[in-house]
């Protein structure tokens, strides 16, 4: 269907007022930048128009409602104001019964009234039920006092940095919808769609103040590759019924993403007080455990909380594998998470196919990098049994290294954790992404599982040896054929 105008922008007068006589108002500078930007992701003029309320007023014209039905997708410029006055509010209820009759309102899940909140607001009670479960596009941050500041360039460069962004992401999603619109029918009816490969949906899940803006960045680069990402819509404020969204939303997707910060993050209405961050998490392990979700998980090196609650639950995740499981814990920076994700969607994407081994059953000689020539006697003399023995990949860019040894993980039939020159803490690291395991080899089980212990010789792995651990061999005083049969013979029987 066509339309005359590509969007109308919806605002409160009292809004466009400039701080200053010698600048313009916000919305103003608002209606002329995405004018520009939107131009340029279409390949022509943007049709934006709005009414300019020379008087003052926020007077509902008669001018508006003629030009609706001509007007493809309508911005709401969210304030205190807006939900406040009368004539705005009518504006969109008008707009909302128009699109309805000219085209539908909604279209592939996606409303035709989009909000740009300028400051948050109280209550959205009076707007239209469409517009109220929509997620909207913040244009303003929390300051540390977790007071809202407006996303407006005269305040400095680095919010001005982060308005042109957000303006960015306006702008694309604005003219993908209304491509969208431009491929139906004069009937308003879709045309036969073309098949092309379906990609996986994303969770991406929501995250407390401070990791906001990674998510955004995320999303943006997500959707840009043509992956549908979830929550699209405002989830419920009640636990009872936040949960049973989150659930149901888990269910269509293959990944989930969880970005963990210092913030607990809001916490919906219920008995247990949980943050949404909380709730995710244990709701997507559920689903992994049920389903095979995979997940990954960010928690950047050095976060911590002075909320009690979130400092525990980070201690969790560093420290509990079930708190982790079918997940990749993933702290180092947010370029390094992007990789960690883009390599998981390959993986769902295209599953690669493991050729069998020539050399019979496969045992993970995991080991720190500095004792790859110290378990040369190791492999050899399982190469002697007629084993194929591998160690961890050190080479190559983070997401590869990372992706061949959840390979390894996933494929080997038996793992000798080499305790080396790694000392106690890379031990445990190691010990407790091995817990994870089963979210990598699903249905495959592991017939053995060994430590071996190498020079040099320290207070824990003495400790090891007089408190009787099973499956250890000691290898302290050399390599030995002997200490390494238990280990062979296991396998061997399995």
């Amino acid at each position: 269907m066509g339309f005359e105008k590509h969007l109308f922008i919806s605002y409160a007068h009292l809004d466009n007022e400039p701080l200053t006589e010698q600048q313009q108002g916000w919305i103003t500078r608002f209606h002329a930048s995405l004018a520009a930007i939107l131009g340029m992701r279409l390949g022509r003029k943007a049709e934006i128009w709005r009414d300019s309320k020379l008087d003052g007023s926020d007077i509902f014209a008669d001018e508006i409602l003629q030009q609706f039905p001509k007007t493809a997708l309508l911005v709401s410029i969210l304030t205190p104001r807006y939900v406040e006055s009368e004539w705005c509010t009518r504006e969109v209820r008008e707009f909302c019964k128009t699109a309805e009759k000219f085209g539908g309102l909604v279209l592939n899940n996606k409303s035709r009234v989009l909000k740009v909140i300028k400051t948050p607001v109280e209550s959205e009670g009076l707007l239209p039920t469409v517009m109220k479960d929509t997620l909207g596009y913040p244009f303003y941050i929390l300051d540390d006092e977790h007071t809202p500041i407006e996303l407006d360039p005269s305040f400095g460069m680095d919010l001005a940095q982060k308005y042109n962004l957000k303006l960015a992401k306006l702008a694309w999603d604005i003219a993908q919808f209304i491509r969208k619109l431009e491929e139906t029918t004069p009937s308003g009816e879709r045309p036969a769609e073309i098949l092309v490969p379906s990609k996986p949906s994303v969770y991406l899940a929501e995250c407390s103040y401070d990791r906001r803006e990674a998510r955004e960045a995320l999303e943006a680069e997500l959707r840009l590759h043509g992956y549908t990402i979830l929550p699209d819509r405002r989830l419920p404020g009640e636990e009872v019924d936040y949960v049973a969204e989150v659930t149901g939303l888990l269910a269509r997707c293959k990944l989930s993403i969880h970005l963990v910060g210092a913030s607990y993050g809001a916490v919906p209405d219920g008995p247990s007080q949980r943050s949404v961050v909380v709730l995710q998490n244990e709701l997507a392990i559920q689903r992994s455990k049920a389903g095979g979700l995979q997940r990954v998980i960010w928690l950047p090196e050095g976060t911590k909380s002075h909320h009690s609650e979130q400092q525990r639950f980070i201690e969790t995740l560093h420290t509990d594998a079930q708190a982790q499981f079918g997940a990749d814990l993933v702290t180092s920076d947010l370029e390094t998470l992007k990789s960690v994700i883009h390599a998981a969607l390959q993986k769902l994407e295209k599953p690669r196919t493991v050729q069998p081994l020539s050399g019979g059953r496969f045992v993970y000689v995991i080991c720190d990098e500095r004792d790859r020539a110290a378990t040369v006697p190791v492999r050899k003399f399982l190469k002697s049994q007629g084993l194929e023995a591998r160690i961890p990949a050190f080479e190559g860019d983070s997401a590869t290294v990372r992706r061949a040894n959840q390979d390894a993980l996933a494929q080997c039939d038996a793992m000798v954790l080499f305790y080396g020159a790694g000392d106690e803490a890379w031990k445990r690291t190691v010990e407790n992404d091995l817990k994870k395991m089963n979210g990598y080899r699903r249905e495959k089980p592991l017939l053995a599982s060994y430590t071996y212990l190498a020079e040099p010789s320290t207070a824990d792995k003495k400790e090891l040896i007089e408190l009787e651990e099973p499956n250890l061999i000691n290898g302290l005083n050399g390599f030995s054929e002997t200490a390494m049969w238990p280990f062979v013979q296991e396998l061997k029987a399995a």
